[in-house]
């Protein structure tokens, strides 16, 4: 029989699916296919692990707010890894729906904020967006014990980058239903405007209802925490400055 699999808290965007958005960029998005490609090889690597180096693994180099926590009480004798952990837990993915999931959304909105940011400036937003993610994750679950992993804290930031920045924009999304899929156009004001909500509704229920999130499962605050955060510092960035019209694919 299988060894089970090492509890994890989920960062993932993956409730819908976004085929591709009508918004034509100027440049090749370098950075986005370099954090694609690292997400890919660091999940092959990771599969090949042992469960019990696995487990070891997430708990390394995932986020563990309970690690996070002491280090905040005890700063001088803060361990390296555990601020490292903010950045190195966007890189881990339970699963490869959780992986395709992710990946498929930066894909689709990354694109154009780095198209309007320019590389470097996208790179420093989409870590720094995850990073503090986490931490929005962190506050509301301050003693956790599961690691916390996953992309979509940053690639929330995108999401709310892009609605701030093209909210005309329409994105071709599929919808399931109960024996067939079908697609339709959505306005990205209204299909991310509708995931913000649902991001920040469960995360109130979870509180409500008095749920221990370090069970496992989906981290909400770090969705919602994540898309505030695009928000604000996409503009400090520069996303709203003009550019020159995008050229027809």
């Amino acid at each position: 029989m299988a060894s089970p699999a090492p509890k994890l808290w989920f960062i993932q965007v993956n409730d819908l699916v976004p085929l591709r958005d009508n918004n034509p960029v100027n440049s090749t998005p370098r950075v986005i296919y370099g954090l694609i490609i690292l997400n890919v090889v660091i999940f092959l690597l990771q599969v090949n692990l042992p469960p019990n180096q696995l487990e070891s693994f997430f708990n390394t180099w995932g986020m563990v707010p309970q690690q996070l926590t002491a280090s905040f009480q005890n700063l001088q004798g803060a361990l390296p890894w555990v601020w490292i952990t903010l950045f190195t837990s966007q890189f881990l993915h339970g699963g490869i729906f959780h992986l395709g999931g992710n990946m498929l959304y930066l894909w689709v909105f990354g694109n154009n904020i780095e198209d309007q940011l320019g590389h470097v400036k996208f790179l420093i937003f989409y870590l720094g967006c995850g990073a503090l993610a986490a931490l929005a994750q962190w506050a509301f679950e301050p003693t956790a014990t599961i690691p916390t992993i996953g992309a979509s804290g940053a690639i929330a930031g995108v999401m709310g980058a892009y609605v701030l920045r093209f909210p005309r924009a329409t994105i071709l999304t599929l919808i399931p239903l109960i024996f067939f899929f079908t697609t339709i156009r959505i306005p990205a004001i209204y299909f991310l405007g509708f995931w913000f909500i649902q991001q920040a509704l469960y995360g109130l229920a979870s509180l409500s209802r008095n749920i221990n999130l370090g069970a496992g499962g989906v981290a909400y605050w770090a969705h919602a925490g994540g898309f505030v955060v695009g928000v604000i510092l996409g503009p400090l960035l520069g996303l709203m400055k003009s550019k020159s019209p995008p050229r027809r694919r």
